[in-house]
């Protein structure tokens, strides 16, 4: 290894300076995510409402609750719309579409003339919708929030008494549908498919905030998040200024603005207004974490403003209903399953601001969990967890508009080119002027990128570092299980070959934690880290390496017993591959290892098919407890040891083992690069992380060689000289 540095210094030199960048790109990284450190909570009024009708307090005393026993100051609080309205027992509202209305024969007779005579007059179609009001009150409150906030030409409001009857302009675009059925259809004697109406976006339009719940959250000393709900063609600047003015009416003035429906406020006239609203009052964006605990729901709108505003903006973890129904999950008496997943949310993915819906029963979508202790010992833990991480609970705090600039974008993709040629002259050796060529032609291409195409540069740069460095980290364990099977005896005791096999993974390990900063390095801004922009190609990056380990095993160790130049591909390789003889036992063992490698496929990402088992779910939990992070399972548990045991089977001559504990050590490295890829995760963790698991992995690695050596001799003993072939014992190097 050490003639293989000495020939390669001024490659590694070109690569050691853009390295020095990258960790100067990182260090102010770290120093960002240092002052990182609030986190928010916002109540949802709709469900804490819920859960107080359930329980034998009122909405006052749980609001009371949660400011003074555990500190949560804002609820989030939805403006009323007609199917809330219609929701509220109080409330004498309902809504319908035209073309359900006029679906029974005699629905004219159950409407005054006036109303009929004005359908007439006006016009109408299937898609508008029907609003009847049985209230003077209730007319007046939504009479008044249509003419403030919709356009005089698509909508008119007829009264009758007590009565009032307002028809809103619908569209198709606007409806809601049915799931398709099927249909007989008597005139072709069979079935034709079907969609029926279901509603329209127009019921789920602001109509403004009804004073009793505004007076309940300020009563209780507590900030006013709004959720305003806005629908394309219904969202121009009339009805932005309409619902600002419904905000300062009551007083609100948010520290942040959680966007509903479809877009931002006026979003159909452009952003200004919204944009101006929030830069004007020093309010926030909220971005909220899809589902999948991946990106964000980015509505209409959202993204222009927090570039505009230089992603001044915090991420929103909504407690979606899956989570909610996590209450003694796992086999947990309580709610430590949420308490988990929030603590991820904060600690891992740079979630500010909670959205916090109250806890329901286990496999019970409508039953809520009543008892106050709960809640309490749930939000008690989490901020001590919280507290080992620096974190505390406050106003949510925002990163600086970290960028890195497109010269030091530059500067990395050189370094890459030359881990590029690196990394062919470790199983395909160059001479000085095709090394020259090949690097040349490498940085004009960087450079050709960065003026062509200079969004895709940091891209580009990020994920050749990701294979690259994979490949040159398995390039090091191979040479090296290689070079250790050529200096020591094949029956050398495990005293002296633990040490090597330690060094081998120490160094594997080191090589792939060089790539996780050239990766993570490039992308090391502000809108990566939020997750508006992100990072793709991650299962391609960790494939792509693992199928290179055929290549770099090919050049040290070759198929068949030929050999001649190791650290060098050669076409004997390749002939003694193509022309060997297929066993069962090898079609087995590729169909194992292909198993495998869908298996590790399905499981890698957020949109898994294959869900964590509860056992080792509460593996991590524990670990996640225990330590500032929780170390990568198929790292020290699989793969370092199997990098260790790479080498101990090299050096017993042991080749099938040699390739199937390389294969599986390339995971790792792999793993370890995959750590810095998640540019949301605050880099202090992905340090721990690898830490954790090459410490474990070495003690773990150790163990397991010293059971494999005891069945190794238990073999040799028992159980080689009764396997023979054509009279004659069978040699190691066949296994």
């Amino acid at each position: 290894m050490t003639e293989f540095f000495h020939k390669n210094r001024i490659l590694i030199a070109g690569i050691l300076l853009p390295f020095l960048l990258a960790a100067l790109i990182i260090g102010s990284r770290m120093g960002v995510e240092s002052k990182n450190k609030q986190v928010d909570v916002v109540l949802d009024y709709n469900e804490i409402e819920a859960m107080a009708e359930q329980s034998d307090q009122d909405l006052s005393w749980w609001l009371q609750f949660f400011h003074d026993e555990l500190g949560i100051s804002k609820v989030g609080l939805t403006e009323e719309n007609i199917i809330s309205l219609m929701e509220n027992d109080g409330v004498p509202v309902s809504g319908e579409l035209m073309g359900i209305i006029t679906k029974e024969a005699s629905w004219q007779d159950q409407y005054p003339a006036s109303l009929i005579e004005a359908l007439e007059t006006n016009g109408f179609d299937s898609f508008d919708v029907l609003i009847d009001i049985k209230n003077t009150e209730t007319s007046g409150f939504v009479a008044e929030a249509i003419r403030e906030r919709m356009e005089p030409e698509r909508y008119f409001i007829v009264e009758e008494g007590d009565n009032t009857y307002i028809l809103l302009d619908g569209t198709s675009n606007m409806t809601l549908y049915t799931e398709k059925y099927k249909e007989m259809n008597s005139k072709n004697a069979g079935f034709m498919e079907k969609i029926g109406l279901e509603g329209s976006k127009l019921m789920y339009i602001s109509l403004g905030f009804l004073p009793e719940k505004v007076s309940a959250i300020q009563e209780a000393g507590m900030e006013i998040v709004p959720r305003t709900l806005s629908y394309s063609g219904w969202n121009g600047t009339r009805y932005a200024e309409a619902v600002i003015e419904e905000y300062e009416k009551y007083g609100i003035k948010p520290e942040y603005i959680i966007v509903g429906g479809e877009a931002v406020i006026g979003y159909d006239d452009g952003t200004e207004t919204a944009g101006k609203y929030l830069k004007d009052n020093e309010i926030l964006i909220g971005l909220i974490e899809n589902t999948t605990q991946l990106q964000n729901i980015m509505q209409y709108g959202v993204e222009s403003i927090a570039q505009a505003n230089d992603y001044q903006t915090v991420r929103v973890f909504s407690v979606w209903n899956y989570i909610q129904n996590r209450y003694q999950y796992y086999g947990y008496p309580g709610a430590e399953e949420i308490e988990n997943t929030l603590f991820r949310a904060i600690t891992e993915r740079n979630i500010r601001v909670i959205y916090f819906k109250p806890v329901m029963e286990f496999k019970d979508l409508h039953t809520y969990v009543t008892d106050p202790l709960v809640y309490q010992q749930m939000f008690e833990n989490l901020e001590a967890r919280l507290s080992e991480h620096g974190i505390t609970r406050d106003s949510a705090s925002v990163m600086p508009a970290l960028q890195t600039s497109p010269i030091l974008k530059i500067l990395l993709g050189v370094g890459c080119v030359f881990a590029g040629l690196l990394l062919l002259d470790a199983f395909l050796p160059i001479g000085r002027k095709g090394k020259g060529i090949l690097g040349g032609l490498g940085i004009a291409g960087v450079l050709g990128m960065a003026f062509a195409f200079p969004g895709m540069l940091e891209l580009a740069v990020s994920f050749a570092a990701a294979v690259l460095f994979g490949c040159l980290a398995i390039t090091v364990f191979t040479r090296m299980s290689r070079e250790y099977a050529e200096k020591m005896d094949k029956n050398a005791s495990v005293a002296l070959i633990l040490p090597a096999a330690v060094l081998t993974l120490i160094l594997s390990v080191l090589v792939a934690l060089v790539g996780g900063l050239m990766t993570a390095a490039p992308l090391s801004s502000v809108s990566y880290m939020l997750e508006i922009d992100i990072f793709r190609g991650v299962k391609a990056a960790q494939l792509l390496p693992l199928a290179y380990f055929a290549i770099a095993y090919l050049a040290y160790y070759g198929f068949g017993n030929r050999k001649e130049e190791p650290g060098k591909l050669e076409i004997l390789d390749m002939k003694d591959m193509l022309n060997t003889s297929i066993k069962v036992w090898m079609i087995l063992l590729a169909g194992l290892l292909g198993a495998m490698g869908a298996y590790y496929i399905m499981r890698t990402g957020h949109d898994s098919s294959i869900q964590v088992s509860s056992m080792e779910m509460l593996f991590r939990n524990r670990l996640e407890d225990a330590l500032i992070a929780r170390p990568r399972t198929k790292e020290f548990l699989f793969a370092f040891p199997a990098i260790m045991l790479m080498v101990y089977t090299s050096i017993r001559k042991l080749r099938l083992w040699t390739v199937v504990f390389g294969l599986s050590g390339g995971i790792g490295v792999t793993s370890v690069i995959n750590t810095f890829m998640h540019i949301r995760t605050p880099l202090y963790l992905g340090f721990f992380r690898t830490g954790y698991s090459l410490l474990f992995g070495i003690v773990l690695g150790i163990i397991a060689i010293l059971a494999f050596d005891q069945l190794y001799r238990l073999y040799t003993k028992r159980v080689q000289p009764y396997l023979t072939d054509g009279g004659e014992a069978l040699d190691d190097e066949t296994f």
